[in-house]
């Protein structure tokens, strides 16, 4: 291991449980060591981290194991696996933000070879350059959405001066946006989906299209958790980070638009399907053609409807109580005793 990848390593170390608690944010601690179900911050108890040496210097802080599937590593790999990267690199330059470390210029002083605006390479770098949301006008805007549930996020970024090109032929611009990643089954980013916002980060940036996605998205979806048998999917990012306000261990995919959702891909080992849909005609359509997708593939499907027009809307007027009330009667009674919470409204 090279001389910065152990200074790296000792560091996060040293700051074993903030490490576990941003991006193993589905464990918790337990005595010496946070306790999570995997490396991709799965709920369970599968995978044990040692936040502090043993008294008599056995153990080293920041190592893991995954019980279930003898897995093992230190902290890097954590953000590695947690935030789906696929460049070491880039995993470098995240423990160096996590640590608010000055990044460091790359050993080879020539720079990154061009590649193609809006491929899936060009999503990658854009979300490596991007950082965690909390603190940021991100987090801001989401929060005035009515979206207070802010746990494992690891799929959404921040970048304070992300390019915007008009459709005409006006100067491109720079605004903050909202960086969400477009990830495949296994987690691989393909490409990515960017909420440009207003300085204030009150609301989106005042411009003709504030929202874009650029890179390869069919099949793919920007995704909160991981899914095991049961997963819920629809179009809009606020729509499902609105449900997890009211089934915040639900692990849920945004697939970003109608004809999207309708195409998703989706995982072998699924057994339930919960969709989402928007109370307009492409929402019906595109719930009504995933379904019977995942019916053909012996998934079983079930429509999640809101309210109003969609679940952010029902989430702002009608609060997060009420919004799993709603819910309750629309869930598998297996699922409200697995996924639906107490009435206590999530402020993480």
């Amino acid at each position: 291991m090279s001389a910065q990848l152990s200074d790296l390593a000792r560091r996060l170390a040293e700051r074993a449980e903030l490490v576990c608690r941003h991006y193993l944010s589905n464990g918790r601690r337990v005595g010496r060591y946070w306790v999570v179900g995997d490396v991709h911050n799965t709920p369970g108890r599968s995978m044990f981290v040692r936040l502090r040496r043993r008294h008599g210097g056995k153990g080293a802080a920041g190592k893991w194991t995954d019980a279930a599937t003898a897995e093992h590593g230190d902290l890097l790999d954590v953000i590695r696996e947690s935030c789906g990267f696929v460049e070491f690199r880039d995993v470098l330059a995240e423990a160096r933000r996590f640590l608010c470390l000055p990044q460091i210029e790359a050993e080879s002083k020539s720079p990154l070879p061009p590649v193609p605006i809006g491929s899936p390479e060009s999503a990658r770098r854009l979300f490596a350059m991007s950082k965690p949301i909390h603190g940021t006008l991100a987090e801001t805007y989401l929060r005035t959405r009515g979206i207070l549930g802010l746990h494992e996020l690891t799929s959404l970024r921040f970048h304070p001066r992300c390019y915007y090109r008009p459709d005409n032929d006006l100067p491109t611009e720079t605004w903050p946006a909202l960086i969400a990643a477009v990830t495949t089954l296994t987690g691989i980013v393909t490409g990515v989906h960017r909420t440009w916002l207003d300085p204030s980060g009150r609301s989106k940036a005042p411009i003709d299209t504030p929202r874009r996605a650029m890179g390869l998205l069919l099949g793919n979806a920007v995704r909160f958790g991981r899914a095991h048998d049961v997963l819920a999917a629809g179009e809009g990012i606020e729509t499902m980070l609105s449900l997890r306000c009211a089934l915040p261990t639900l692990p849920m995919a945004s697939a970003l638009s109608a004809n999207h959702l309708a195409a998703m891909l989706l995982p072998s080992n699924l057994r339930r399907l919960y969709i989402a849909r928007d109370a307009d005609a492409a929402g019906e359509t595109a719930a009504t053609t995933l379904a019977q997708r995942a019916q053909a593939a012996s998934i079983e499907a079930i429509q999640l409807s809101p309210r109003f027009d969609d679940f952010n809307e029902d989430l702002r007027t009608l609060g997060v109580d009420e919004l799993r009330a709603a819910l309750r009667i629309q869930l598998a009674p297996a699922d409200v005793v697995r996924f639906l919470p107490s009435a206590v409204a999530l402020t993480a």
